[in-house]
């Protein structure tokens, strides 16, 4: 009995010395402490960098722009986004960015152009695929144009849209049940009964698969309003030139030759009508002699 109480805590000593060196040198496990903490296999692939979500937020301004990061495409949201841009030539820019929307498998939904030569004004609506939403806003920076307002906005409706078809699904099977107590009517009054309120039943599946449909167009295509005006062209500075003094020369030399004009005009002005003046005065003295001699001796 002695030896057995003896045995028995040396085999639980080896025991938990053997479970001691197996934890040890299995990989993963934690090697003193503290210290560095080594991952297996598994624990690797997990411990690798998640990039940060970016929900339905915008990325950092480029030109004016905020250019969406992708939306998760588990929920339903309506894009929109409204540019104001001012260029030299509005209606020649916004034929460039009605370019951008076709080519994107996009549309016009609205253009509308005024204004005269120096004053044009251009706006117009672009409908683009979802997809393309951030490509598009991408190209429109590009133009040759300067961006001075912009505004980009994401409405989640995946609640909204959930719900609608969930309503939708419930009135279907209403729909069904109806039908199938019409078929089984045996009276006038029952088929009238159910006929009124299958028609009242099928009129709101028009109206929730009216819903249905307008919100799932809005996030399968989203609206770019642009807004396009007429830069104002600032007057380039006038060169300062240094002192020139031939410059100087030619200009003293003009205004010399343009007081000799002023002078000979005077001398030719005197010249023509000089004589006026000097037969009046002739005309005077005579006058004057006249009358002297006319006077008796006193």
């Amino acid at each position: 009995m002695k030896r057995l109480l003896w045995v028995l805590p040396a085999v639980l000593l080896l025991a938990a010395c053997s479970t001691a060196g197996t934890t040890a040198s299995s990989p993963g496990a934690v090697v003193g402490a503290p210290g560095p903490v080594a991952f297996g296999a598994n624990d690797a692939v997990a411990a690798k960098p998640v990039p940060p979500q970016q929900g339905n937020g915008t990325a950092s301004t480029a030109n004016g722009v905020p250019v969406p990061q992708a939306f998760d495409p588990t929920r339903s949201i309506i894009l929109t986004a409204s540019i104001a841009m001012k260029a030299s030539d509005p209606w020649a820019t916004a034929e460039k960015a009605q370019s951008v929307a076709t080519d994107l498998g996009g549309d016009v939904i609205g253009l509308n152009e005024s204004g005269s030569k120096d004053d044009r004004v251009a706006n117009l609506t672009l409908r683009v695929p979802s997809q393309q939403f951030t490509e598009a806003l991408r190209r429109l920076r590009a133009l040759d144009a300067d961006v001075t307002s912009s505004t980009v906005n994401g409405q989640d409706v995946s609640d909204q849209f959930v719900d609608l078809k969930a309503r939708l699904a419930a009135k279907q099977a209403e729909e069904q049940r109806y039908d199938a107590l019409l078929t089984r009517a045996s009276t006038i009054d029952e088929i009238l009964k159910i006929d009124g309120a299958l028609s009242s039943v099928r009129t709101q599946i028009e109206q929730l698969q009216g819903q249905v449909n307008s919100i799932s167009s809005k996030t399968q295509f989203s609206t770019i309003s642009v807004s396009i005006a007429t830069a104002a062209i600032t007057p380039a500075p006038a060169p300062t030139s240094a002192w020139d003094p031939a410059k100087t020369a030619a200009q003293a030399f003009a205004t010399l030759a343009t007081v000799l004009r002023g002078f000979a005009d005077v001398a030719i002005w005197m010249l023509v009508f000089g004589w006026i003046p000097l037969l009046a005065l002739a005309l005077a003295v005579v006058l004057t002699r006249g009358r002297r001699q006319m006077r008796p001796a006193a």
